[in-house]
């Protein structure tokens, strides 16, 4: 599974400079491309665990049960990851309703602190 982590890895470092790139032009797509920089890279961190999900909520429940009851995370990472997750669902499901510049930069930002809690929790294995 290390192999899995390292290209889960790599996807998020890909998708954080995706959303970055998109903001100015498409908002929702950067939002969730946020969202999917932090969705890797947690999968990557539950990967190096011999852990994998099928469901978007499986995961989502995982931060929560496994990082943050756990103290392996502060309770703002797991609502940051909740704010991408919402803001993903508008991005891309919206309909009438899109993400504004200043949200998809808050998801933006969200999701690169999620990326340095993995990279600091991982970084042996991940690199940089």
């Amino acid at each position: 599974m290390i192999d899995y982590a390292k290209d889960c890895w790599l996807r998020a470092l890909a998708s954080i400079e995706a959303a970055s790139h998109l903001v100015d032009i498409d908002p929702d797509s950067a939002a969730s491309r946020a969202y999917y920089a932090a969705f890797h890279a947690i999968c990557a961190c539950f990967a190096l665990q011999n852990i994998s999900f099928t469901k978007h909520a499986q995961l989502r429940a995982a931060v929560h049960r496994d990082l943050v009851k756990t103290g392996k995370w502060d309770g703002e990472l797991g609502r940051a990851f909740d704010f991408l997750a919402d803001i993903r669902d508008i991005g891309d499901y919206g309909g009438k309703y899109h993400v504004s510049k200043a949200d998809a930069n808050s998801a933006i930002s969200r999701a690169r602190s999620i990326l340095e809690a993995v990279r600091n929790q991982e970084k042996d294995t991940l690199g940089s």
